[in-house]
């Protein structure tokens, strides 16, 4: 279903309306960005939509628009989690002598993807990268159960991680700017599906990977033994692909009614905007007028198929990084955020790709290294991340403590359950600090994913997350190389990592903006 086929617009007047019922409200809602911090045409008409939004509320669309979105949320740490799991078992049967390639692989297509899908959407709209992003994942996924070889599995990884780094980038830009403002708290509660999404896959890894791959002390590892690996990318594959289906042909997602607005194209915004009332049974006073009254001299952008070529073209440049950039505190602010995700970009996968490795190695020092036991533990530390994304939507409600507070705190924590567990001495103890590493960096994304699309402008969000998706992935890339030239049988890494966290952390506590209780522009 198209966007150009829905509704009827509330007609404007022919003369300049001097009677527009939404903007009065609109002015009393407090927005993250202070007022004047971007082009105040735009400003406005985005305080407008807020206002029509909110008084549709929560309904049935934004719900539906939930699952769905999970559905990105949870591949975007459903496939590194895949790609962890199966690393131990893919070096053992094609006898790599630098496992951390994979992990390299896949990290360079997060990278391309975050660019690509996360630049893309501000200049041609959410729906297309909402759409393909799944797709791309599941395909290159199920193919790779078929590799021959360790170069073929590397770049079925890198290829199937190009659909995953879209997927943040676009989905929290579709589901915030759907949200009424009262509701925003739900971005965070969104990443319960990124949570769920690692539990699925250990449970999967279980059976498949801790019965029917080689053991950590065998010898010979030939295809036959060591089959878990492929059926289990089978059966991811499948669950990806199963999602994409369920975007495409159950539910259908609207483009965003600001970015429309962004682009000049007002009466598709109010298109859509009615639309998402009808879908949730209320209506909304929501007019063509009540946009144009915020652009008295009609400097909008025009919207026939000429100009609209012309403006693409013309829209492939930095205009929408130098809005992130515009003033002393979007400087500051856009600056900080990305300076974090670098750091986290960095110290996550340092530790958390080669868990599975580290705990099998470390295992095996402490006599009890069977892939079994390995794949138990795994299982047992995802389930603890669940509950995470929950306290985390409910710590960032908290009056003095909101966003800013639940993310450093959970941040420097993270960090230092890095560093106790190099104190175990046992699988258990081992077991123990990582479940309480795992619980608080579950509090950790969970806050960082909703946050951080609330700090940009809906006409510059793509962007504002294309390039702080972009420095978490570019850091991401640099820790397989760590890990090559690093001894993963010592701490080091750990220490690295743990510190990387909390120095994440200590950086969110000097953001200008908090957004708890307040509307995203």
């Amino acid at each position: 279903m198209s966007d150009e086929g829905i509704g009827k617009v509330a007609p404007a007047s022919s003369e300049p309306s001097s009677k527009v019922t939404v903007l009065p409200d609109a002015e009393d809602h407090e927005t993250t960005i202070p007022k004047g911090s971007i082009d105040p045409v735009y400003e406005a008409k985005a305080r407008v939509l807020n206002h029509a939004v909110q008084e549709i509320g929560m309904g049935w669309y934004q719900w539906q628009l939930f699952m769905v979105v999970g559905f990105g949320y949870g591949a975007d740490n459903f496939w590194p989690i895949i790609t962890s799991l199966i690393l131990a078992p893919i070096a053992k049967e094609f006898s790599v002598s630098r496992p951390p390639l994979l992990t390299l692989a896949q990290n360079i297509g997060l990278l391309a993807g975050a660019v690509f899908w996360g630049f893309g959407c501000d200049l041609f709209g959410r729906k297309l990268g909402f759409t393909l992003t799944l797709g791309i994942t599941a395909v290159f996924g199920l193919v790779a159960a078929g590799s021959p070889n360790f170069a073929a599995i590397g770049c079925f990884a890198a290829l199937w991680s190009f659909g995953v780094g879209g997927n943040l980038p676009v989905d929290s830009a579709v589901f915030l700017e759907f949200l009424p403002g009262s509701h925003q708290y739900l971005l965070t509660i969104l990443s319960i599906h990124w949570a769920v999404a690692q539990v699925i896959a250990t449970l999967i890894a279980w059976p498949l990977l801790g019965n029917l791959t080689c053991q950590e002390n065998q010898a010979l590892c030939t295809k036959g033994d060591n089959m878990g690996w492929r059926y289990f990318i089978i059966c991811t594959g499948g669950i990806s692909m199963i999602q994409f289906v369920v975007r495409v042909f159950v539910f259908t997602v609207y483009e965003s009614p600001k970015y429309l607005m962004g682009k000049g194209r007002d009466d598709d915004a109010v298109r859509v905007v009615h639309e998402v009332a009808r879908r949730n049974g209320k209506s909304t006073s929501l007019t063509l007028a009540d946009l144009q009254a915020c652009d008295p001299l009609r400097g909008g952008v025009q919207t026939d198929a000429g100009t609209a070529l012309k403006r693409k073209m013309e829209a492939i440049n930095l205009s929408h990084v130098r809005e992130l950039f515009k003033t002393r505190k979007l400087i500051y602010s856009t600056s900080l955020i990305m300076s974090a995700w670098a750091l986290i970009g960095l110290g996550y996968p340092l530790y958390n790709a080669f868990l599975p490795y580290l705990q099998a190695s470390r295992g095996v020092q402490f006599g009890d290294g069977s892939t079994y036991l390995t794949y138990r533990n795994s299982l047992i530390i995802a389930v603890l991340g669940v509950p995470g994304a929950l306290i985390g939507g409910a710590l960032v409600e908290l009056p003095g403590f909101g966003r800013k507070g639940t993310l450093a705190a959970s941040t420097v924590l993270t960090g230092a359950f890095l560093y106790a567990s190099t104190t175990a001495t046992s699988s258990e103890s081992l077991l123990g600090w990582n479940c309480a590493y795992n619980f608080c960096s579950n509090v950790m994304y969970s806050v960082l994913y909703g946050f951080t699309p609330e700090l940009f402008p809906t006409k510059d969000r793509g962007t504002g997350n294309a390039l702080t998706a972009s420095a978490n992935r570019i850091f991401g890339i640099m820790a397989p190389i760590i890990a090559m030239f690093a001894n993963l049988q010592t701490s080091a890494p750990v220490y690295v990592s743990g510190a990387l966290f909390i120095a994440a952390g200590l950086l969110v506590l000097l953001l200008p903006f908090e957004s708890r209780g307040k509307a995203s522009l």
